[in-house]
């Protein structure tokens, strides 16, 4: 998919986005905003998608002794509309990027074979990376990108709090970030910040609905996440999202 692919208000929608980043280096775009394009891209059977978050595992890493992460990992590659799945590795982060958690591989289960062809799956990994070659300059853009997935719950507990970033601030060093929200059950708080390079404030925003979405270049801008508290402390509690980046190869 390219913006020449694209019929109004597809293009519209798309440069309103492109220009936003360009200017702000994220973007917070509302499920009305981000579904047309999803949908152009593939989106279908959103239901059967979002049911898979319900079959993560544990996150065995979390230094800060926390059991409140489920995840699974995939990594793939995407060069124009064609997206191949790599072989399984594992999740690397330095600790100039992640001081919690980085410096160490970390073997995450797998993102499964229906998940990872799922045509949301598709969908968002075609959309994040049409952005990006459309913000790219050709000098810089690489024949393919590496594409790393992430299924995150973010489970929250009375006294004991669950922690979407529990890094803190951070980049993630990659060159694009996507942060798609697949659903938020009982829970409060989770408002997502953004600074600049400096650390100083620029904005904030709360991915509420299915589909709420940020874009964030990742080599201009540091996010974070506040931790989420359950509403009702008799009921399950979690925040599922789905988290795509690029980078060079």
């Amino acid at each position: 998919m390219s913006p020449s692919d694209l019929s109004p208000p597809f293009d519209t929608i798309l440069t309103g986005i492109e220009d936003t980043l360009l200017e702000k280096g994220f973007s917070f775009l509302r499920a009305e905003v981000s579904r047309p394009l999803l949908e152009h891209a593939g989106l279908s059977d959103w239901q059967g998608f979002a049911e898979s978050w319900s079959h993560l595992g544990l996150d065995r890493y979390m230094a800060d002794g926390g059991r409140y992460r489920r995840r699974r990992y995939a990594t793939f590659a995407i060069s124009g509309d064609v997206i191949t799945r790599k072989k399984h590795q594992p999740h690397y982060q330095s600790r100039d990027y992640n001081l919690l958690n980085g410096g160490v591989e970390r073997w995450f289960p797998a993102v499964t074979d229906s998940v990872a062809s799922h045509p949301a799956m598709t969908a968002a990994i075609r959309t994040i990376s049409t952005i990006a070659d459309a913000l790219t300059p050709p000098t810089e853009k690489p024949p393919s990108w590496h594409v790393e997935v992430h299924q995150f719950r973010i489970e929250a507990r009375t006294g004991n709090e669950g922690r979407p970033t529990p890094e803190g601030l951070h980049r993630d060093g990659v060159d694009w970030v996507l942060v798609l929200m697949v659903s938020r059950h009982n829970v409060e708080q989770g408002v997502t910040t953004i600074h600049d390079m400096r650390k100083n404030p620029l904005g904030s925003f709360t991915l509420t609905n299915p589909l709420d979405a940020a874009i964030v270049d990742d080599h201009r801008v540091y996010h974070g996440v506040t931790a989420v508290q359950p509403v009702d402390p008799t009921q399950p509690a979690y925040r599922d999202v789905l988290v795509v980046t690029l980078r060079h190869e």
